[in-house]
Parts: structure tokens; C-alpha cells; sequence
């Protein structure tokens, strides 16, 4: 299958910069899969379309301040996007510009924080970075990091919070399952009152998630891993869900991927950690996966082609056409979608 097949024209103004207030009065897309139809809501209008014993599975993983800015002993600049913290003060980065970190190589941050490349990735050009400091490594962070907004979005964004979840809890994210941004604590407090029943996953999101895609043919492509986490308790509430019919609904591409994996990895609904490297595109069957919730992502990135194999690529290619002339806004700050 051609990487061209999940194309589509994006004006640039359609970008969103920053987020709406409140949370959930962004835009909603509501898309049935059998009816082939299209609905434009807003997004506290997915209470409506949720049902008592509906089990809702949000991604917990907090972002962290992940861009720091480094400097050689040559006087040169270096910034640094972490990705994954790979154990004992060692964390999979990016670095820009990559070529003037070489192995052995030392960086300083102020006076509390330093590095040394221990090693680069040879597919994925991220350097391995082990750090040494004075405190506690989380605090310095969050006294010199920046989160690590995309590329795309360029303007300030004056509240960190706002690209957290409100669930947020465990840190480790380069970056935020955008999905849940559009959530306010009073919602989630409706959807428990009517009976939906929340429940935790975490992944970690690094390079994964947005490592373009670079083959012709997407089975050409491979996904770097992630660290994810499902717990005893979440286990058994998918199990029960499952075993009664009741839905199981994914908020954002990295709950799917979170649940998928544990199908793929253990074949079973059972507690599980480790890393995935799971690539989800048409063709593929979903194992424990409903209905999810997403927003609107980029031309030809490997999460266009998750959500197209749950519902029909034609479909989907279809609805985003329709979301560009009626004015939704795109991508991390953007609306939403509901397929169901």
C-alpha cells in the first residue's frame, strides 16, 4: 500500500496555534462506521453518544519539559529533545544539529545538569545521552526544559497545563495524547455519573508517534518503540468489558496502540509492561478497539493510517476532505473525531 494513498491538501491557516477554552467546547466529528455518515457536533456532545457500561481508556502519561538547551566545550549550542529514558540517568534523545554530537561527546546545562553521548542509533540517528547532575534530575527539568511542542505549532503557548491532560499522571511523554486535551474534569464526572467507567493506560510517547514516514510502501516502514504499561486493575475491567459486549472506546491513537499491543504481545487481557513497536495500518484487525476518539492528524504520518484501518480509508480520507472545507482546526491543538 502506497505511503500517497493517505495524502490529503491542508491549507496552513487550518493549523491550529492554540488551544480553546474551555477544553471541551472544541469541535466534534462523529463518524459511523456502518452508515458511512458524517455529524458535526462539539465536544462536550460526546456524553450523548457514550452508554452506561462503556469503558473509556485514557492514556495517563504526563510531558515532560523535554527540550533543553546544551552547549560543548567548544562554545557550540546543541538542543536536546528527550525521548525515553532508557534507565540509570541514560535517555534516548534528539539533538540539533545531530552531527555535533558524536559519541563521547559532552554537553553542559547551567551548572546543575551535564551529559555525555554514550552511543548514537544507527536507523534513527537518536544519540544516548548519560546524564550526571547535582538534585533531582525532574526538578532541574522542569526549572530549564520546555515542552516540546511540535514544529507546526509556533506561537507561545502561556499555560504548560494546557498541553497536559487533566488525567495526567505518570511522567515521561515527549509529547501529549492529544485526544485527551479536549476533556474537563466536569465531563469525565458526567460520563462516571451516567456510568461510563474510566480506565488507565500508559504510553510513553517518543518518536514513535511521529517518525514520518519515509518508505513508498507503508509495510516498508518501521516504527521506533515505546514504553507501555497496563495495569491488574485496567486488565480486568477490559476482561469483563469484553466478556459482557460492552464497548470498549480508545481516547487517542496511543490508548489503541497501548491495548492492541498487549493483544499482539501476550494474546490475552492480562497485566502487561515492556516496549512496542506496533504498527497499525489497513489490513490489520482490531483486537479490543470499539469505537476511539482521535483528532485530526498529519498527510501520510502512520496515525492517518491507524485510524484508516478501523474505519474504511476511503471514509476517513473522505471525512478530513469534509473537515478542511468546513474549518476544523488540525492536528495537537485541533478538534476532534468520534468513530464509532
Amino acid at each position: 500500500m502506497k505511503v500517497e494513498d493517505f495524502d490529503y491538501d491542508l491549507p496552513k491557516e487550518r493549523i491550529a496555534q492554540t488551544p480553546v477554552e474551555p477544553r471541551d467546547s472544541s469541535r466534534l466529528m462523529v463518524i459511523n462506521k456502518e452508515r458511512k455518515s458524517i455529524e458535526h457536533k462539539v465536544f462536550h456532545d460526546i456524553e450523548s453518544y457514550l452508554q452506561k457500561g462503556d469503558v473509556l481508556v485514557v492514556n495517563n502519561t504526563k510531558v515532560i519539559p523535554a527540550r533543553i538547551f546544551g552547549r560543548k566545550s567548544t562554545g557550540a549550542n546543541i538542543e536536546i529533545m528527550l525521548l525515553k529514558n532508557r534507565g540509570n540517568d541514560e535517555w534516548e534523545a534528539l539533538a540539533k544539529p545531530g552531527k555535533r554530537v558524536k559519541e563521547g561527546v559532552e554537553l553542559t546545562f547551567g551548572d546543575k545538569l551535564s551529559c555525555t553521548c554514550v552511543g548514537i542509533d544507527k536507523d534513527s540517528g537518536a544519540r544516548y545521552l548519560k546524564f550526571s547532575y547535582d538534585g533531582v534530575f525532574e526538578e532541574i527539568l522542569d526549572e530549564i526544559g520546555l515542552m516540546p511542542l511540535p514544529p507546526y505549532i509556533t506561537e507561545r503557548l502561556e499555560k504548560k497545563e494546557r498541553y497536559q491532560t487533566v488525567y495526567a499522571k505518570h511522567d515521561g511523554s515527549a509529547a501529549a495524547p492529544t485526544a485527551g486535551l479536549h476533556f474537563t474534569e466536569d465531563l469525565i464526572q458526567r460520563l462516571r455519573d451516567k456510568g461510563v467507567i474510566l480506565c488507565e493506560v500508559v504510553l510513553h510517547v517518543g518518536l514513535g508517534t511521529f517518525r514520518p514516514v519515509k518508505a513508498e510502501e507503508i509495510e516498508e516502514h518501521k516504527m521506533h518503540t515505546e514504553y507501555y504499561e497496563v495495569s491488574k486493575e485496567t486488565a480486568e475491567v477490559l476482561s469483563q468489558a469484553k466478556n459482557e459486549g460492552r464497548r470498549v472506546i480508545a481516547v487517542g491513537t496511543t490508548s489503541v496502540r497501548t491495548i492492541e499491543s498487549l493483544m499482539r504481545d501476550k494474546g490475552e487481557i492480562v497485566a502487561h509492561k515492556g516496549d512496542t513497536d506496533i504498527f497499525i495500518y489497513p489490513g490489520y484487525e482490531y483486537q479490543l478497539v470499539d469505537a476511539m476518539i482521535t483528532n485530526f492528524h498529519l498527510p501520510k504520518s502512520t496515525l492517518i493510517m491507524l485510524v484508516s484501518a478501523f474505519a474504511d480509508r476511503d471514509l476517513i480520507m473522505n471525512a478530513y476532505r469534509e473537515a478542511v472545507k468546513q474549518e476544523y482546526r488540525f492536528f495537537s491543538f485541533g478538534d476532534a473525531m468520534f468513530i464509532e
